[in-house]
């Protein structure tokens, strides 16, 4: 009869055991074939039935201007990757394309906002804030900028 209390401990601390082991594989970033990293969101199947399909990007009182709105994180390596690129076209495309990035692990209320499930996440807006165009995972400036051209929107002159 002194076995069955032990059996129950032993039960117990594989169950304690497990469910830590299994909390800290979840909360890590990993990266897969795309590129990405996941999201560390406790309710992706929350965020997923509410997100919006077309979110506008906020409107400023400047001249509107096509948006490209990154959300990624500070400490994902695709978005690492991606961060010398915006940099360039903030740069070299002043005051004809709007260029954004928001860290969903230091803001997750974007991450919902925008229905984020996977990171680094590339929106393309137009200039009236519609979304035409989403992308997860890293994205080369080449094709950022073919994206755009595919998309009408020439960034050497007007559309």
């Amino acid at each position: 009869m002194k076995i069955q209390p032990r059996f129950s401990l032993a039960t117990a601390l594989l169950v304690a055991i497990g469910t830590v082991l299994a909390i800290a594989q979840t909360n890590r970033p990993v990266a897969n074939s795309t590129g990405a990293c996941c999201l560390p969101i406790t309710n992706l199947a929350t965020i997923a039935n509410n997100a919006p399909t077309n979110t506008p990007a906020p409107q400023s009182k400047k001249k509107p201007l096509p948006k490209l709105l990154d959300l990624g994180a500070g400490k994902c390596i695709p978005c690492k990757m991606m961060a010398p690129i915006l940099e360039q076209l903030k740069t070299e495309y002043v005051g004809k394309l709007e260029v954004e990035f928001i860290d969903v692990w230091k803001t997750p209320d974007a991450g919902k906002l925008y229905g984020i499930q996977m990171i680094p996440t590339q929106i393309f807006h137009d200039t009236t804030g519609k979304e035409l165009f989403r992308h997860i995972g890293f994205l080369s400036k080449d094709d950022i900028l073919a994206k755009w051209k595919e998309l009408g929107v020439n960034l050497n002159g007007s559309k």
